[in-house]
């Protein structure tokens, strides 16, 4: 499993999922059980790979040999 997410990604990840998981004590009722889909982004930007990136061919991580549609990919042409 060749990790997909960049560190701007995860990040966004982390707090997109603690906000959904504040839902548990903001809200009240069965809505509140929403925000147990707060784990998804966690789990996700922890392990650095997100399944739904695979088919859609998406990439956020940049590195040695890799592409995540920045410009040049720190080739060096000339």
């Amino acid at each position: 499993m060749k990790q997909n997410i960049g560190n701007t990604d995860k990040i966004v990840r982390i707090i997109a999922g603690v906000a959904l998981l504040s839902l548990l004590v903001l809200m009240e009722g069965d809505a509140k059980w929403l925000g147990l889909i707060g784990l998804v982004p966690i789990g996700t930007a922890l392990i650095g790979w997100c399944p739904l990136y695979v088919p859609l061919g998406l990439s956020t991580k940049c590195g040695k040999g890799e592409c995540c549609g920045g410009g040049n990919c720190g080739s060096k042409t000339e």
